[in-house]
């Protein structure tokens, strides 16, 4: 669909059926990088074919991997090792890919190549800042432009340095372009995070044959990450589960539309992503992990979900960093709950896609609802019943946004109509066709 393609969501009958969720966006991201970097082939079953996930494919082949698809929907990368790379011929175009564009920085920013990043609009308007402060104290080299966005240029190290980093706040994209980086920098690299955020670099690095070890923060409560750098990666089978993320919206739909029952097969479960689930529990869900298993290190699990009455509940900040791609379908539901939910800790909603924050508060009150919204908490306020709907949203590019108002469309009383529909490819493709096949009305 173009980016200019509205949708509109209609209260629908009872949700039924299974599915299987597109391929988990982080992990493809990180599967396609390490295949890159390893020596021989990664097979990569499953891989998220969405437009942020194929960007990073694209600037992977352009810096020196063989990357390929099959007929059999298998992707093969034939990597060409740690400090492997070789320089671009052409920027390096990450779309609307932040978690592409901020991790592959941190890749190239060891090795003694220049690359040229550029994204969307809304890519573009996010800052980089975060990530650059300790890629320069790796010896890289960043020019952006003003307040550290894109286009820019990273100016890669010809001699790589290990550093002890400690985050000035939780966040898996600054902490994973730091280990990416210090792959091709002699000794150790530590990364000190003050709250645990989701691992799926670790597990992934520990996956390909790097060296890592977790160990306590001896200054404070937070955990530190150490990796032993220019180790010798191997190409490995890697099977990506279902997206936790995508699963998140069906899972509220199920939720929230009477008598529903849905069954998503094989979704990965990672325990610091997982605090949508554990917030839901918390306000009276219905979720059951069934089949639990593991797949490349990663737990995957497929989940029961049943319609059911929910109750307000006050979300801590704490939780923030495992479920922080979550909290605009976390809103919806919590706008069909009993009571008055609390959201805390929500000031890195600012700098995603959009301003995710003000996102939800103008579209929950188009269609209705009682919100309010602080420097870094959402508040929402239910009666239980389906929302009064019938709102106009702008998606602003953001597919987090677009498919949260569907979902709230098929639980209001009115129908809810998004102006933007193509930003959704970017992690679901197709994702109005399944809703519809498991019993949404979307048009």
């Amino acid at each position: 669909m173009s980016l200019t393609t509205p949708l509109t969501s209609h209260p629908a009958g009872p949700l039924s059926g299974a599915a299987r969720l597109p391929g988990d966006k982080s992990i493809s991201h990180r599967a396609l990088m390490l295949g890159g970097l390893a020596v021989g082939e990664t097979e990569i079953h499953g891989l998220l074919e969405g437009g942020d996930v194929l960007a990073t494919a694209r600037a992977m082949a352009a810096l020196g991997a063989r990357v390929e698809r099959g007929n059999d929907g298998v992707w093969r990368v034939n990597g060409v090792g740690v400090g492997g790379l070789k320089e671009p011929a052409a920027t390096l175009d990450m779309g609307n890919a932040g978690t592409g564009a901020r991790l592959l920085m941190g890749v190239v920013a060891s090795h003694p190549i220049t690359c040229q990043f550029t994204g969307d609009e809304s890519l573009c308007a996010r800052p980089m800042g975060r990530i650059a402060t300790p890629l320069e104290a790796m010896g890289a080299r960043i020019v952006a432009r003003e307040g550290c966005r894109m286009p820019l240029t990273v100016i890669g190290s010809t001699d790589p340095l290990s550093i002890t980093y400690r985050l000035p706040m939780a966040s898996a994209q600054v902490k994973s372009a730091v280990l990416l980086a210090g792959l091709n920098a002699p000794g150790e690299t530590m990364v000190i995070e003050p709250s645990p955020t989701r691992d799926h670099s670790e597990r992934m690095l520990g996956y390909f044959g790097a060296t890592l070890r977790v160990e306590p923060d001896a200054d404070g409560a937070g955990q530190a990450i150490v990796m032993d750098g220019q180790p010798e990666l191997s190409g490995r089978v890697v099977t990506v589960p279902g997206d936790l993320s995508s699963a998140a919206f069906l899972t509220a739909a199920a939720l929230v539309v009477p008598g529903s029952s849905l069954t998503l097969r094989g979704v990965g479960v990672n325990p610091l992503r997982s605090g949508l689930f554990t917030t839901l529990n918390e306000m009276g869900a219905a979720i059951e992990f069934c089949e639990q298993r593991e797949k490349n290190g990663e737990p995957v699990a497929d989940l029961v979900v049943r319609a059911g009455t929910l109750r307000g509940v006050d979300v801590p900040a704490a939780r923030a960093p495992s479920m922080i791609d979550e909290y605009p379908v976390l809103a919806v539901a919590a706008a069909c709950a009993e009571g008055e939910t609390v959201m805390r800790g929500l000031v890195e909603l600012r700098v995603k896609e959009s301003d995710r924050l003000a996102a939800m508060v103008e579209g929950l009150r188009a269609c209705g609802v009682d919100v309010e919204a602080g420097d870094d908490s959402l508040t929402v306020r239910g009666d239980g019943g389906p929302p009064p709907g019938g709102g106009a949203i702008a998606a602003r590019l953001d597919h987090r946004i677009a498919m949260a108002f569907l979902v709230l469309g098929m639980a209001a009383r009115k129908p809810v109509t998004i102006d933007d529909s193509g930003s959704m490819d970017t992690s679901f493709p197709g994702f109005a066709a399944l809703c519809n096949g498991l019993g949404a009305v979307i048009s």
